[in-house]
């Protein structure tokens, strides 16, 4: 049985999951144009969730690909955060912000209990982690629903353990590719790889399914991952101009920009290494600071500055998530894109 057979869906192409820039308007339409759509869980509630999933459960009939974090919840480190507000308060200050008053909270939620007494009833096809997979206990009740699992690997190893923890299908994550780096057997980014060159050695060192995602945004892109072993690709940064998409004006704007042209890891946002557009924050900080709070609790502090500078227009302090390749971030239909994906399929 292929991929897509077990999938359920007609391409081979899988939208990327994107927490904070999406929500169920992109995944229905990547899925009724043959893909496979994705709805990100991360930032909603167990409500909020059950919500969007009613409505893609109106809007269509194919499957739906739901996706969570497995992070473990990290205990406040005073010293370090004291460290974190005082390299953050000159901005506060230059936009007449108060760094005592910014609120507490994590900003992302990992998958637990709560989450999968809420997901149960919607017994959802395609269900994927990042950062792992879950404790074995609520993996074993996402697959008695009989539902897919898929999990991000940045690594080899991550790739077999993967294998070995109960993954379906394996996403070789290469370092190009936009957002959160899925990477949970080590903290080391020098042992992350290109997908051009993790792809084929993660296709050699398991045997389940191999999903090809990071600088894939065209169809020979989509062609060359096929022609290297994937069984599918994942494609992010391309739909993020689509009018189903929710990101934001100055997100958009950057992404269709020289701008685009000037990526890098920074573990600013959240605390965590993901890769985004270069932005005044990360110039002026360095894009990795050790000041920064563990994921995902730099987000809280970072928040007001965001909002404070989009209100002005800029994106200085804002998460720009894009993977290496914009150059297909188009205003056209999410359609179109999977329709321009799909050409390469053939080859």
């Amino acid at each position: 049985m292929t991929l897509t057979d077990r999938l359920g869906i007609d391409l081979p192409i899988l939208q990327a999951p994107m927490a904070g820039a999406q929500d169920s308007e992109l995944a229905i339409a990547v899925s009724r144009a043959g893909g496979l759509g994705a709805l990100p869980c991360a930032m909603l509630s167990p409500e909020g969730m059950a919500d969007e999933l009613e409505t893609i459960r109106t809007a269509i009939s194919g499957p739906i690909n739901v996706n969570f974090f497995c992070h473990a919840v990290p205990a406040p480190d005073p010293e370090r955060l004291a460290s974190w507000h005082a390299a953050l308060t000159p901005f506060y200050a230059e936009l007449g912000l108060d760094i005592e008053a910014v609120p507490a909270g994590a900003g992302r939620r990992p998958f637990d209990h709560a989450t999968c007494d809420a997901l149960e009833p919607f017994r959802p096809a395609v269900v994927s982690f990042h950062f792992g997979l879950p404790a074995p206990e609520l993996l074993a009740r996402v697959k008695t629903w009989g539902a897919t699992v898929l999990s991000t690997a940045t690594t080899v190893e991550e790739a077999r353990w993967l294998e070995a923890h109960g993954a379906d299908a394996v996403i070789a994550q290469g370092l190009e590719a936009g957002g959160h780096r899925g990477l949970f057997l080590t903290g080391d980014l020098t042992t992350q790889m290109g997908t051009l060159a993790l792809l084929p050695q993660v296709r050699q060192a398991v045997d389940v399914p191999v999903i090809a995602a990071g600088g894939i945004a065209d169809a020979r892109g989509a062609a060359a991952a096929l022609t290297l072993g994937a069984d599918a690709v994942q494609v992010g940064t391309a739909f993020l101009c689509c009018p189903e998409s929710r990101a934001s004006s100055v997100h958009r704007r950057a992404l269709m920009s020289e701008s685009a042209l000037h990526t890098a890891l920074t573990n600013l946002y959240s605390g965590r290494p993901a890769r985004g557009i270069v932005t005044r924050l990360m110039r002026e900080l360095g894009p990795i600071s050790e000041a920064a709070p563990a994921f995902p609790l730099a987000t809280a502090a970072i928040a007001p500055l965001r909002a404070a500078a989009e209100a002005r227009g800029v994106g200085d302090f804002s998460p720009l998530w894009a993977g290496q390749n914009a150059s297909r971030c188009r205003e056209v239909p999410a359609a179109e894109v999977v329709h321009e994906l799909a050409q390469g399929l053939s080859r």
